[in-house]
C-alpha cells in the first residue's frame, strides 16, 4: 500500500494515495493491479483517479519488460469529481526497467511508450525515468525494511512542444513484512501546458 500526501503551487496541502497489488507467479512471471486517487486539496476536492492493471516479464537478472493498460480520468478543479471532465482517457503501455548494482546502491532505468486513447483523440506519449535506491540499516528476519530512493521522469511526445512535465521524487519506503510496503514521499513537478491531467502538485 502506498499512501502519499501532495502539496499543490500555493501552501494549500493535497493528497496522492495509490494501492499497488502484486502477484508473482515464478521467478519470471508477475501480474499486478493499481488504483489512484488524488485531490488538490488536503482530501477535498477529488479531481483525478486511474486503475491498470499488466504483468511483468523478468527477462534477465537486469532487465524487465512489462505491459498494462488502465482507465484515468481526470476532472475539473473546484471541487469533487466537478463535471466536464478534462480528459477521460484508456491508455495502453508497454515498459522496459533496466537495473544495475553498485555495491548497496541500485541503480533503474525505466522507459515506457503510452498509447493514450483520450476524450481529445488518440496521443502518444514517450516516459523516461531515471533512479537510485540505498538501503537504509540492516536487515530484520531476513527483510530489508527501510529505503531510501531518488528518482527523476520526463514525459514527452510526438507533437509540438514535444516536452511535456519533469517530475522529481524522494521516497522514503518501509517494508514492515515480506508482503507489504508503505511509503511516503516528495514530489516537485513542472508541467508544460497540459489540460487534460490537471496536476498542480508539485510536492507529494
Amino acid at each position: 500500500m502506498l499512501s502519499q500526501l501532495a502539496f499543490s503551487q500555493t501552501s494549500a496541502a493535497g493528497s496522492w494515495n495509490t494501492l499497488n497489488i502484486r502477484y508473482t507467479r515464478n521467478d519470471q512471471w508477475s501480474f499486478f493491479a493499481e488504483a489512484q486517487l488524488r485531490s488538490l486539496k488536503f482530501y477535498r476536492h477529488f479531481h483525478y483517479y486511474e486503475f491498470k492493471g499488466g504483468c511483468n516479464w523478468n527477462v534477465h537478472p537486469n532487465a524487465a519488460l512489462a505491459l498494462a493498460a488502465g482507465s484515468y480520468q481526470t476532472y475539473a478543479e473546484g471541487g469533487n469529481f466537478i463535471r466536464p471532465k478534462n480528459n477521460d482517457e484508456f491508455r495502453i503501455w508497454p515498459q522496459l526497467i533496466l537495473f544495475q548494482q553498485f555495491g548497496k546502491l541500485k541503480t533503474e532505468q525505466r522507459c515506457r511508450t503510452e498509447m493514450r486513447f483520450t476524450s481529445n483523440g488518440y496521443r502518444n506519449r514517450f516516459r523516461y525515468r531515471m533512479g537510485i535506491a540505498l538501503p537504509l540499516g540492516g536487515k530484520k528476519d531476513g527483510i530489508q525494511q527501510f529505503q531510501l530512493s531518488l528518482n527523476n521522469e520526463i514525459f514527452f511526445t510526438d507533437r509540438e512542444p514535444y516536452f511535456e512535465r519533469n517530475r522529481l521524487a524522494l521516497i522514503l519506503q518501509y517494508k514492515p513484512s515480506l508482503f507489504s510496503t508503505i511509503q511516503i514521499g516528495f514530489l516537485r513537478q513542472f508541467d508544460y501546458k497540459i489540460n487534460d491531467e490537471t496536476l498542480r502538485i508539485l510536492f507529494r
